[in-house]
């Protein structure tokens, strides 16, 4: 419990420290330099900053947005930037450094609950869509006990993963030594023997153990989480009053790319190989989970109540929230941005499960 707390304490000092940036201050921890992915539309480019240091499957939505011209049908312009964590993408946020963040729901419901809401407008991915990756001599969670596990930082996406799979085996975070690892450096930490645990996005597990034999899946976190709900898309309050429609026409582009995605499957590996910097073969198997067997990318509106609400649930009980009362959902979610874009697009669409 202790460890639980000073976890809480620090997600809290991160997010406090944020406030006191500037108006356009980048957080600590540093990103890539912004991409520019095109559009049209005129005026300035809405800034989108995501969540790993290097674009993930699940994040190279807005590269197949570009690719296939739906920014610009829609009239807007965007630029990416990539952070080391969701945390991070909350801070910049916050601090004004990019308008719509792009990160696993924690730190934006944490964000909230410690008074600095930042309304979710659609998701990136709404099912969990990562892996934690262990040496194959480590076959049951119970055995991570007392061995290196790899996060990012305390409160964000891996590290309540990670927080997940220990619950589920009846240990705690002081019963193992976290290790702080880079996004983009998961896999060399564990072919080195440097940590001996990581959660790993769908695409780094199957390269990763295409790299080390000795390595292997302990914890399908869709599997054991199938309700848990995974990445959004937020922004201040201020940014969407003055911005509603660009949100708006924002979330129509990505709604029609992952519409797209699972339509084609073909070019959509050569986009998303292209992206993340991934083999074509990685990124082809890593399709196969993710939209043939999952479909952890919505192609209506997502953010489901229930779903929702579970993974708040799921978030008190692990500490995330302090203590505190759960949020009010309908203060944490705007569904009229996704709401509007879907509508845009000719209404939601039917007749197949993943279609939910």
């Amino acid at each position: 419990m202790r460890r639980i707390a000073v976890l809480v304490i620090l997600l809290a000092a991160a997010l406090v420290a944020a406030c006191s940036e500037g108006p356009t201050g980048t957080p600590s921890g540093g990103s890539k330099q912004q991409q520019d992915l095109g559009g049209g539309g005129g005026g300035e480019a809405i800034r989108i900053g995501l969540p790993t240091a290097q674009t993930s499957f699940v994040n190279a939505d807005l590269a197949v947005a570009a690719e296939k011209g739906f920014f610009e049908k829609q009239g807007v312009s965007v630029k990416v930037q990539n952070f080391g964590s969701g945390l991070k993408v909350v801070q910049a946020v916050i601090a004004g450094g990019v308008d719509v963040g792009a990160s696993s729901i924690e730190p934006v419901v944490t964000a909230g609950a410690r008074g600095q809401p930042l309304p979710i407008i659609g998701a990136y991915a709404d099912r969990l869509a990562v892996n934690m990756v262990t040496p194959r001599t480590i076959a049951d969670a119970r055995a991570l006990a007392g061995k290196r596990l790899g996060i990012q930082d305390v409160g964000a996406f891996r590290e309540v993963m990670t927080r997940l799979v220990l619950q589920r085996a009846k240990l705690t975070p002081d019963d193992v030594d976290y290790r702080p690892v880079e996004s983009n450096g998961y896999t060399g930490a564990l072919v080195a023997g440097q940590i001996q645990s990581g959660i790993l996005q769908v695409e780094q597990s199957v390269d990763a153990m295409r790299r080390e034999r000795k390595l292997h899946v302990l914890a399908d976190l869709y599997k054991l989480e199938p309700r848990y709900v995974y990445g959004t898309y937020f922004a201040k309050q201020q940014w969407l009053a003055r911005n509603r429609d660009r949100a708006v026409k924002l979330l129509a582009a990505i709604t029609e790319a992952h519409r797209f995605m699972y339509e084609h499957k073909a070019e959509t590996v050569k986009i998303v190989a292209e992206a993340t910097g991934f083999e074509p073969a990685v990124i082809e198997k890593a399709y196969g989970t993710l939209l043939e067997r999952n479909a952890v990318f919505p192609v209506n509106q997502g953010l489901e109540p229930d779903r929702l609400e579970y993974t708040v649930g799921r978030m008190k009980e692990l500490g995330l929230l302090g203590g505190g009362a759960a949020p009010d959902l309908s203060r944490v979610v705007d569904r009229g941005p996704i709401d509007a874009a879907v509508e845009k697009l000719g209404g939601p669409l039917e007749g197949d499960e993943r279609w939910r």
